[in-house]
């Protein structure tokens, strides 16, 4: 009877054994490294994260959320239905960006403005761009009229306006606030270690395999070669990050001997022209960086540092072009920040 009990005690520390093997074995097994690329929002995304599963479908899904609430590019979108003073009422993301939107207002004394939308199709950047041969001072002052962040409040999910003609241009934010959604969904779901990108903007956690970080670049700008492999000015290696660049070189064109860049500055009215060429920043959330280095990118490299710094949750890595070389300049929490 001892022995048959022995038996059966053995047998079972045996089947126990090997359920334990197989759980391990299929744990060990199921997380791998997930790659999902595509095309969003006039950009392309690429986010790669170590899970059980593949979720594609959730973070498609996501996306079409996003689409409907903040593209200007989707008549149907909430953003859309504000632009054209139809009956509307915001939901979660659009006061989301709102909210982010009205403190950068703030930080950057008016430098980064959502009512900036009206501006920017002037220029012939934008959803419905007006024709350029329209553009002189007398036009842009006309515009100024409705364009500020005072003329504007969200009430009861209701966006009013002081002007009909006031229109928000979420675009500055659109891809840092996406990037910030999908690293929600991805945790939501147990994800740990993953990294997303979408059009350069990027949030990354944890590690790409154990004592690996996660890498990233900051592009050198390419004043001169378009269509050129654009070389690195420099490589992160992060673990916890939220990052947004912002550009001057890249979207841009003549109007005759005038250089018009995609980066108008509410407060005139008129694109900038100085000579910072990039502004990349990190911050407690990517839509914050996004809106932070579009601030940057209106007001030059000197006044973008002070900003920063009045941020107080940023830091930014600025490249400056001076003569015929490129000047890296980085606030002073920059090498902190990258290390968290």
């Amino acid at each position: 009877m001892d022995r048959r009990k022995a038996r059966i005690a053995s047998a079972l520390v045996g089947v126990i054994a090997a359920v334990a093997f197989l759980f391990f074995y299929e744990e060990g097994h199921t997380q791998q490294m997930y790659h999902n690329e595509g095309k969003v929002f006039g950009t392309y995304y690429n986010i790669r994260y170590i899970a059980s599963q593949d979720l594609e479908g959730e973070i498609k899904s996501a996306f079409q959320a996003f689409d409907n609430s903040l593209s200007m590019f989707n008549p149907h979108s909430i953003l859309s239905a504000v632009n054209d003073n139809r009956d509307t009422t915001t939901n979660e993301a659009f006061e989301t960006m709102w909210a982010e939107a009205e403190k950068v207002y703030a930080i950057s004394e008016g430098a980064f403005d959502i009512t900036v939308a009206p501006l920017v199709q002037a220029f012939g950047f934008g959803r419905k761009s007006q024709q350029l041969a329209a553009i002189n001072p007398q036009k842009i002052d006309s515009i100024r009229q409705f364009v500020g962040f005072e003329k504007v409040q969200l009430v009861d999910h209701k966006v009013i306006k002081s002007d009909p003609r006031v229109k928000i241009d979420g675009g500055a934010v659109a891809k840092g606030q996406a990037c910030d959604l999908i690293a929600s969904v991805l945790s939501e779901h147990g994800v740990e270690n993953y990294l997303v990108d979408i059009g350069g903007e990027v949030v990354t956690h944890g590690e790409r395999e154990p004592g690996e970080p996660w890498r990233i670049g900051i592009t050198k700008p390419n004043m001169n070669n378009e269509g050129a492999q654009e070389d690195l000015q420099q490589v992160l290696a992060i673990h916890n990050i939220a990052m947004a660049t912002s550009g001057n070189y890249r979207n841009y064109y003549y109007d005759g001997d005038q250089r018009r860049s995609h980066t108008i500055d509410p407060r005139t009215g008129w694109p900038v022209q100085h000579s910072l060429l990039s502004a990349t920043v990190v911050s407690s959330s990517c839509m914050r960086a996004d809106a932070l280095a579009t601030a940057c990118m209106v007001v030059g490299a000197e006044k973008a540092l002070e900003m920063i710094e009045r941020a107080g949750d940023a830091a930014c890595y600025l490249i400056v072009a001076e003569n015929d070389s490129l000047i890296a300049i980085q606030s002073p929490k920059w090498a902190e920040m990258i290390a968290k």
